[in-house]
Formats: structure tokens, C-alpha cells, sequence
């Protein structure tokens, strides 16, 4: 039976801590900058604070907390509509004077690390709102790392299951090993964070911006301080920064604490990093060389706004000191690409990720030597692990669905009278959490203010359903979840 007592007790505990995360940008709006903004929090924190232990106190388990798989899927799904929900009122109390659903499209965005926005004027906006948008990201990028690394090879979902011997208990029961591995990560999580933010201040931001620009970094988040993004700055040594940053935001980062406890060979020799790396360094060579060829632009100048914007779209974090939609057709379908496919398993980036590719290709290419040889004996492998055929199967079924669930919501998008090219590109950026389209309304240079309400609220369970794997959110319309 379903223990839904446990899920909302859980639940209980998350809202008391998003009330407490609330005290942070209300203290610096009453202490700092002496403003009256910090009554939206006020208001926030109490409303947050009381629904948490009112679920807290009537929903304590009579006996100690066993999670089972049903209650992980339960509880993933609803702690990021819930936090949504509750993070969603200090935009809504604050003197932005938005509607409740722009309120909610802004603190999905920041909390499923998309990076789309519907505000406008950010230069002159309260501190506290800027510092809880990024905030937002960044504890919405440790919530996936955590779950990806944990959660997800429990749940077997898209091929996970191949970390599961390495990083996850083998019993139905999620909770033996979850501090140790959750504390390692929330540890080097925090210290890259604390460093991008160091390296950024010596580069030369001002100490709020580099505060909320590293947390929107190292979350692949990409919600900036200013309203010409990164642009505004000018700067070639930040540029460099959020680079480096970028990428170490993409790749896995359980592989980053093995190196930090001396064991160096495991990122050097992971075939998923591998490739994300090459993946990079290809496709910003490629793109300098068109940028070159069709525009009157030196070589520097190229390579520099091709890496960024590679790195910035393949880690789906969506800075830009560019607008590559202007180059021609062909930059904006490889971002298209780029962003479908996202960064490692194990990151804050979203898409498809390097892992699922790998695993496709393998066995593509497997297939392909097998219809040449038909006696040989072809073993797809990942990392040195035999890729089995429930895996494999895993792999195929959750890239069908994200295909599927894409035109899908690109059909719907169209429903609201959206052009093709805005419909597509924005299903694309919100199921891959890149939150960045093509188009005058949704590309680099654009906003999704403009959008309607509906728009809004259909690219919403995109970026839920894109953050959470997908079959998290699918598997609860199953009748059986609910009754077996």
C-alpha cells in the first residue's frame, strides 16, 4: 500500500526548509538596503513555514521513515510542483505587480535550473527578488544532482539503473546511503560555487552579481542580474570564468568528488566525460569555422563566441554575450541539437544526456557490425560494463518518449496561435531545460513575457516533466500506481 503519510511528511520538512531559505534575501533587504521588500518574504516565509509543519506534525510515521520505490516517485513529482507553488509567492507579494502565473512560470524556471524569464527591467529590481531567483537555481541544481545520482538508478528510469552497483543501495529501500552520498556532493557542489564565485569577483563583477551569477552557473540555471545577460559586462576574464564553470556544471558531478577523495583516473578515464569534451571542442571549432566563413569577423573573435555559446547551450545554462541566431540557419538548428542532447548524467544540465547517446550509438553500432558479421559476438559496453538488453531497452523507450512528449507539446504550443519555430524550438527548450528558443519572441534576444497564459503554463509541465526524467511524472496517470 502506499504510504502517502511518509511522502507528506517529507513534504512537510522541504517547506519548512524553503521558509527558512526565505529568511536570506528578506535579511538583506532589511538589513542591507533598508527597503520595505522584504514584507513579500515575510508574508512567504509564514504562509511556507505554517503549511510545512502543519504537514510535518500530522503526518509523522508511527514507525522510522522506509521510502519505497512508489513513495520516491510520489515524493520527486511533488517536491518540485509544491516548491513551485510556495517558491512562487514572493514574486507574487512583491511590488512587481505580476500575475500568479508569471509568478509560478519564474520560480519553475529558476527551480527546474531552465532559465526562462517573463521579467523585464532586472537592473532596477529589488535585490532580494534577483538573490532568490538565484537561489532558486541553485538549490534546484543540487536537488537533480542528488536525485539523478540516488533516485533515479532506484527507479530505473531511462537507463539509470547501469550507476546503480556504483552509487545507489541494491534494496527497495532509498534511504541507507542517502546522507553520505548527498554530503559529498552537496560539499563539492557548494566549494565550485564558492570558487566560480572568487574567480568571478577578481575578474571583475561587483560581490552580489558574482554571488548570484555563480549559483546560476554552477546550477546551469543561466537567470542573470542584468538585462543584457552576460553581455553587459564586456568582459573577456569572466567570459573564460563562466566558461570553465559552465562546463564543470555539466559534467557529473560524483566524479568530481572521487577526484577530490585522490582518485583522478575515474574522471580521466569516464567515457561519458570523454565524449562530452570532444562533443564541445568539435562543435565550437565547427561553428568558428562558419562564423568565419560568413561573416566579416577576425579568428578570436569567432572562437570566442562559438566556445561560449556551445558550452552555454550544451550545459543548457543559455548565457549568451551573443546572438547566434543571427549568423544564419545552420548555428541555430546545431544549438537545437546541441540542447537536445545536454550535458552529462549526474549534472545540473538537462536534455537527453551524453550517457543515453552513448548507449544508443553503442548498440546502433553493434547492430550494424552484427548485420556485416552474422556469427560474431558484439557487446556494447559503457565504461567498462556490459550494456544490458533491459538497459538498452530503458535508454530506447525514455529518448521515444522525450521525442514524443516534445512535438507534443510543440502541438499544443501551436494551439495558442504560436508560429512553428517559437511552438518547436520552445517545447525543445523547456523539456531540455534550456530555456532559450529560436525565434524574435523566445531566442537569445528575447523574452517569454509576451507569451500568453496558456503558452506559459504548457511550457511549465515541460520543464517538470524534463527535469524529472520524464517517466517520474508519466508513471503517476499509470491506475495501477494508485490501486496495486
Amino acid at each position: 500500500m502506499l504510504d502517502v503519510r511518509t511522502v507528506l511528511f517529507l513534504l512537510g520538512v522541504l517547506l519548512t526548509l524553503v521558509a527558512t531559505a526565505m529568511l536570506l534575501p528578506l535579511s538583506l533587504d532589511y538589513f542591507i538596503y533598508e527597503t520595505h521588500h522584504w514584507q513579500s518574504f515575510a508574508v512567504s516565509a509564514c504562509v511556507s513555514g505554517f503549511a510545512g509543519a502543519l504537514l510535518f506534525v500530522s503526518n509523522q510515521p508511527d514507525h522510522g521513515i522506509e521510502l519505497g520505490v512508489r513513495e520516491a516517485f510520489l515524493l520527486t513529482a511533488m517536491l518540485w510542483g509544491v516548491s513551485s507553488l510556495v517558491a512562487a509567492l514572493p514574486f507574487y507579494f512583491s511590488p512587481l505587480e505580476i500575475n500568479f502565473v508569471d509568478a509560478l512560470f519564474e520560480s519553475t524556471s529558476a527551480l527546474t535550473t531552465t532559465g526562462a524569464t517573463i521579467l523585464l527591467g532586472l537592473d532596477g529590481m529589488p535585490k532580494s527578488i534577483l538573490l532568490w531567483r538565484a537561489m532558486l537555481q541553485w538549490f534546484g541544481g543540487i536537488g537533480i544532482i542528488v536525485m539523478a545520482m540516488i533516485i533515479f538508478p532506484i527507479l530505473r528510469i531511462g537507463g539509470m539503473q547501469l550507476f546503480r552497483s556504483e552509487f545507489s543501495d541494491r534494496s527497495e529501500k532509498i534511504l541507507p546511503r542517502v546522507s553520505q552520498i548527498a554530503t559529498s556532493i552537496f560539499s563539492v557542489y557548494s566549494i565550485l560555487t564558492v570558487l566560480c564565485l572568487f574567480f568571478l569577483y577578481m575578474a571583475g563583477m561587483e560581490i552580489f552579481d558574482a554571488v548570484c551569477t555563480a549559483m546560476a552557473t554552477l546550477s546551469t540555471g543561466g537567470l542573470t542580474v542584468h538585462d543584457n545577460g552576460i553581455q553587459v559586462f564586456h568582459n573577456w576574464q569572466i567570459e573564460i570564468v563562466l566558461m570553465v564553470f559552465m562546463i564543470l556544471g555539466g559534467g557529473t558531478l560524483i566524479l568530481y568528488v572521487k577526484v577530490w577523495q585522490k582518485d583522478v583516473k575515474s574522471l580521466v578515464q569516464d567515457p561519458q566525460y570523454r565524449l562530452y569534451l570532444l562533443l564541445i571542442l568539435s562543435a565550437s571549432l565547427i561553428l568558428t569555422l562558419w562564423y568565419v566563413s560568413t561573416n566579416n569577423v577576425t579568428l578570436i573573435t569567432a572562437l570566442r563566441y562559438s566556445f561560449f555559446s556551445v558550452i552555454s547551450v550544451i550545459t543548457t545554462t543559455g548565457f549568451f554575450i551573443t546572438d547566434y541566431t543571427t549568423w544564419g540557419s545552420f548555428p541555430g538548428m546545431m544549438m537545437l541539437i546541441l540542447g537536445m542532447i545536454g550535458g552529462c548524467t549526474g549534472s545540473t544540465s538537462g536534455g537527453i544526456k551524453i550517457f543515453r547517446i552513448h548507449v544508443f550509438f553503442s548498440f546502433a553500432f553493434s547492430q550494424l557490425r552484427q548485420l556485416r558479421r552474422v556469427h560474431g559476438v558484439y557487446i556494447p559496453t559503457f565504461n567498462g560494463q556490459k550494456i544490458s538488453d533491459s538497459i538498452a531497452l530503458s535508454v530506447f523507450i525514455f529518448i521515444m518518449l522525450y521525442i514524443f512528449c516534445v512535438l507534443t507539446l510543440s502541438l499544443v504550443l501551436t494551439l495558442f496561435d504560436l508560429d512553428f519555430t517559437t511552438a518547436f524550438s520552445g517545447a525543445l527548450s523547456a523539456i531540455s531545460n534550456l530555456g532559450v528558443g529560436l525565434g524574435k519572441i523566445i531566442g537569445p534576444s528575447g523574452s517569454f513575457s509576451p507569451l500568453g497564459t496558456g503558452p506559459k503554463l504548457s511550457l511549465m509541465v515541460g520543464m517538470i516533466l524534463g527535469r524529472l526524467e520524464l517517466l517520474t511524472i508519466l508513471v503517476l496517470f499509470l491506475p495501477s500506481f494508485w490501486w496495486d
